[in-house]
């Protein structure tokens, strides 16, 4: 029983450790001297700051609804050869890192990269035509392609399964197309269209490798603020207090998220997936199709093909010309700058790996008891004999308190989790800046929600009785867990796994903050590469960034064939 108790205590004590004490010491550094509160009042630069941060997310999530729910009512509405694969393709943006986002962008669109150089050649123009580096154009393009998948995901999640008898009903009563879509569809849509603007919102208003990349110094948003106040200035106080600012207004987003993702969740008489789906008949049917695919694999499909490709590319004298070749590949071995604060690409890629793996592992030994309790305290379909009522009471009561308490990390901030870090492990008593471990711990911290998401759906389906079945045969509690438990959970488990190794392997804005020179990670490299000049390096980081994306699509491909039966809630 003891145990038992010690292995349930293990998340808790983890979050208390890693999430909750660094969170604390930034609420004390914020509130305990007024400098950093009084600052953040004061100078108007701040101020702007956080206006900007908030006009460029609603600008962003206005852009990526426009663009995305006219190809959500395709894929909604219509079968056609391909679909499977563009739904596919579609989504691969989203678990890709910021840093591979924003280096495929820079692959199609910078001054030196496919587009302009194709332009340059054929019409012998002098300089590059298209000038969207370090522009907000090139900012709002990549959190279109980024969030795409959200409304894809979300929106049409729901609207597929809409029961279409009720605009039927509303075109009977003389309804014209217009009008059943605005008095019938929208507002059964609107709880699902409200989370993901939101959800859009929240993921833009926090950006950073994005807009710290394509962006360049002319744009900062909160969180590009806090890295700029920790890592340049040294100005803690100003940082946790703009920290403090975040938090708070992610809070409140993630809670009203979780509420519109509820009511979206209402039942109605729902159908299946593939019901209202029809074959594509008519010219404007077809049109319709036509529009949104090309519009998807512009978007989508054109930044990853140009990054694959400009990474095999060296351009010639002129920047007009290029030629095929392995040496971006072949020269990862190397240290650009030839000094002790930058590690070679191979060795970032060896400690990604490294890191990503104890992370999956810190993940599933934390995940796996915190998807027990919460399993254990409702959602079972069968009690255990014997049961009282109280007891069942206590647990739901107790799994209620849990389950929002597991999910904070989701929705905090790495670089805000990586000032949390600076402040307590950098000191006595728990000076662990210098440990190796320290990255795979806030990597596993940010993976525990997916890890808990993924087992907590198959636990719930487990019957009890099976267990129940094993005791009375004698079976020990180890035994039961090794020959009923684990065969019915391993795919839920390797699911969790795979969440927990692709969140590490592209995780950027702690690493940034907390990667010691010989501890960098593919991510960070990839970044310090994009900042470097010469063709040189900037080929490697492209090649880099080519890997990685290969490593998380197939990562997901995987995980998208482990999930057995939808197990998992993400």
């Amino acid at each position: 029983m003891k145990f038992r108790s010690a292995i349930y205590a293990l998340p808790l004590l983890f979050l208390a450790l890693f999430f909750f004490y660094p969170l604390a010491a930034i609420l004390r550094l914020s509130f305990g001297n007024n400098a950093g509160l009084a600052q953040l009042r004061a100078d108007t630069y701040y101020l702007e700051v956080i206006w900007f941060s908030t006009w460029q997310a609603l600008l962003s999530t206005v852009l990526t609804l426009a663009v995305a729910l006219p190809a959500t009512y395709v894929f909604t509405h219509y079968s056609f050869p391909g679909k499977s694969l563009l739904r596919a393709i579609a989504t691969v943006p989203f678990v890709l890192p910021t840093v591979v986002v924003a280096a495929a962008f820079k692959a199609l669109l910078g001054p030196r990269d496919l587009l302009n150089t194709a332009i340059q050649s054929w019409l012998g123009l002098a300089s590059p035509p298209i000038q969207l580096d370090q522009t907000l154009t090139l900012v709002l393009l990549a959190h279109v392609f980024y969030n795409y998948s959200v409304v894809l995901r979300i929106v049409g999640g729901f609207w597929a399964t809409l029961d279409t008898r009720i605009e039927q009903a509303a075109a009977v009563l003389g309804a014209n197309r217009l009008r059943t879509f605005r008095e019938v569809t929208l507002p059964l849509l609107l709880p699902a269209l409200g989370a993901a603007a939101l959800l859009i919102f929240i993921y833009t208003f926090s950006s950073f490798g994005v807009m710290r990349i394509l962006g360049g110094p002319r744009f900062a948003t909160v969180e590009v603020e806090i890295y700029r106040l920790t890592s340049d200035l040294l100005r803690l106080d100003i940082a946790a207090a703009l920290a403090l600012v975040q938090m708070a207004a992610t809070l409140v987003m993630t809670v009203v998220y979780t509420r519109l993702l509820a009511r979206a969740a209402v039942p109605l008489d729902m159908r299946a997936r593939t019901a209202n789906a029809r074959p594509v008949r008519s010219v404007r049917a077809w049109l319709l199709v036509a529009v949104n695919v090309a519009v998807l694999l512009v978007l989508i499909a054109a930044p990853l093909l140009a990054l694959v490709l400009r990474s095999f590319l060296s351009l010639g004298v002129g920047g007009t010309s290029s030629v095929f070749t392995l040496d971006n590949y072949v020269h990862l071995n190397q240290n650009p700058t030839r000094g002790s604060f930058f590690v070679p690409p191979l060795i970032a890629i060896a400690n990604s790996l490294r890191f990503a793996l104890a992370a999956a592992g810190v993940a599933l030994l934390i995940g796996v008891p915190g998807a027990y309790l919460l399993a254990n305290g409702s959602g079972q379909k069968y009690q255990p004999a014997g049961q009282s009522l109280l007891l069942r009471v206590r647990r739901f009561r107790f799994s209620a308190l849990l389950d929002p308490l597991f999910m904070l990390p989701l929705g905090t901030s790495a670089i805000t989790l990586g000032l949390g870090y600076i402040i307590v492990f950098g000191r006595p008593p728990l000076n662990l800046l210098a440990s190796p471990w320290l990255i795979p711990a806030v990597h596993a911290l940010l993976a525990f929600p997916f890890v808990v998401r993924s087992l907590l759906p198959a636990l719930r389906g487990l019957d009890p009785r099976l267990r129940e079945a094993a005791r009375a045969l004698g079976a020990s509690p180890v035994r039961v867990l090794r020959e009923i438990d684990l065969p019915l959970l391993f795919p839920a488990l390797l699911s969790g796994a795979v969440f927990a190794f692709t969140v590490s392997l592209g995780e950027f804005g702690a690493a940034l903050l907390l990667a010691r020179p010989e501890n960098q990670t593919v991510p960070v490299v990839i970044d310090r590469l994009l900042g470097l000049p010469g063709a040189s390096n900037y080929g490697r980081a492209l090649a880099l960034s080519a890997l990685l994306m290969l490593t998380t699509t197939v990562s997901f491909v995987l995980l998208d064939r482990v999930r057995v039966r939808d197990f998992g809630e993400f």
